[in-house]
């Protein structure tokens, strides 16, 4: 097995290499200059080794997230795999998914109360088992039922609406490989059918992007999704599998627990999965109306995760009095940049790059307001003149790529109505919960090097 590093797209370096900055969230990294000259020499494609001291390093870059790992042949195989399906009423789904996946040798479908049972008459393959609930107890449910009647480690959580493409399972499995991951997710992809599938395809909850990344609350990518994701079957149980009293958001809970034991779960979109999109818009619009009432629940379970923004306290005041129209009123809080670029410079940092990462915070900054005025606070955003301002001023950007990049025309009303259904659910589920967490920011306080939540 060979283990090659790549650094993260995000990743920024003092000119001496011994000052790394970035991961998610941002962090900074100080080297020695043997620590340094070992980091060029794996950017350059020179395999991490089997020496202690560079094996340590290479998991501390892994851990934050600023380089990701290439393991050229891993120790696991397609035998190893067990697909899982939880599938209700969907057979032409199913068929379709299973005749993509017939290289595995061992596939459980858990029919959870079909309307017509699931009896796996007409299928060629032997490796196919049929577990059956008799009434539907969700998707929660059927995860755990299948997952626990597989012989094998590995788990690849299929739903019955994906096609993998061909070899999907080569570029996740090498990564099981360090036993402190417990689940690798694929890039899920949507089939462009219809005004729906091409809205999806650039705005889909399901597709993470096109970079790897470490999976964690309050990272760049905080979630992904169990419509496709591959898990280690000792870390789930572990964990208590899925929570079965949760009809919507079991996938994230089950992804923070696991991040909460201590584990790793690794986001690769060199593996690519395809969805099927809702068919038709009131069933669309149900979807981000229920994905929206999950973060309630989410939050009384893991306080702190589901903030609707996560800003420090003086970028938060200096760009709110600017949406009140007293900028001035922020003058206080401007030395705050001042400060973090110097402990950039301090740091290493050439004073160009330093002046990219700050201003970047700040555009960062206004993108997070921007979204949870679009998703949460446009309904208090809409009792006001200067309200209503804001949230066009946040559409605007929004309306403006749509139009440079020829999209449908009706993909601006979608994302609006996306917005709107999943605002509406977050209100929901707050009020159900009596939570008040999804809707509010949580601002925090800098350290030392500007980048950490305390």
């Amino acid at each position: 097995m060979t283990v090659t590093l790549r650094p993260d797209a995000r990743l920024r370096s003092s000119p001496d290499g011994r000052v790394l900055l970035g991961g998610s969230p941002l962090r900074m990294l100080r080297l020695s200059p043997a620590g340094a000259r070992r980091v060029r020499a794996w950017f350059a494609g020179e395999p991490v080794g089997s020496d202690p001291g560079a094996q340590a390093l290479a998991q501390r870059m892994l851990a934050a997230g600023v380089a990701h790992p290439t393991i050229d042949r891993g120790g696991h195989t397609i035998a190893d795999v067990t697909v899982v399906v939880p599938v209700k009423d969907n057979p032409a789904g199913l068929s379709r998914l299973l005749a993509a996946t017939g290289d595995v040798g061992s596939r459980i479908v858990v029919d959870d109360g079909s309307a017509v049972p699931i009896t796996g008459d007409g299928e060629p393959s032997p490796t196919v088992t049929i577990v059956r609930h008799a009434s539907a107890r969700g998707p929660a449910a059927a995860r755990n039922s299948g997952y626990r009647a597989a012989r094998t480690e590995l788990i690849a959580f299929l739903d019955s609406d994906i096609v993998p493409d061909p070899g999907w399972l080569d570029p996740l499995l090498p990564l099981f490989d360090d036993p402190a991951v417990a689940a690798v997710a694929p890039r899920v992809r949507t089939f462009e059918h219809g005004v729906l599938g091409s809205y999806e395809a650039h705005r889909s909850s399901l597709d993470m992007g096109g970079e790897p990344a470490v999976v964690r609350p309050g990272g760049r990518i905080s979630y992904v999704p169990t419509a496709a994701l591959v898990v280690r079957r000792s870390a789930v149980d572990q964990a208590g599998g899925f929570d079965e009293s949760l009809r919507y958001g079991e996938d994230v809970d089950l992804i923070w627990r696991l991040v909460g034991d201590g584990k790793l779960v690794r986001y690769q979109p060199d593996s690519v999965v395809r969805h099927e999109p809702r068919t038709t818009l009131r069933a669309w619009l149900r979807q981000r109306y229920d994905y929206g009432t999950s973060a309630a629940v989410l939050a009384r379970r893991h306080p702190g995760h589901l903030h609707c923004a996560r800003l420090p306290r003086a970028t938060a005041l200096r760009w709110a009095t600017v949406a009140l129209g007293r900028p001035w009123l922020g003058l206080a809080t401007a030395a705050a940049p001042v400060r973090q670029l110097r402990r950039l410079r301090a740091a290493g940092l050439p004073a160009s790059m330093a002046a990219t990462v700050v201003g970047e915070a700040e555009l960062a900054a206004v993108h997070q307001l921007a979204d949870a005025l679009r998703r949460i606070w446009w309904p208090a955003a809409l009792f006001g003149r200067r309200g209503r301002r804001l949230l066009l001023a946040a559409y605007l950007p929004v309306v403006v790529r749509a139009v440079t990049a020829g999209r449908d025309p009706r993909a601006g009303l979608l994302r609006i109505a996306d917005d709107l259904a999943y605002g509406l659910g977050v209100w929901a589920g707050c009020l159900r919960t009596r939570t008040a967490e999804p809707v509010v920011p949580l601002l925090y306080r800098t350290d030392g090097d500007g980048d950490a939540p305390r």
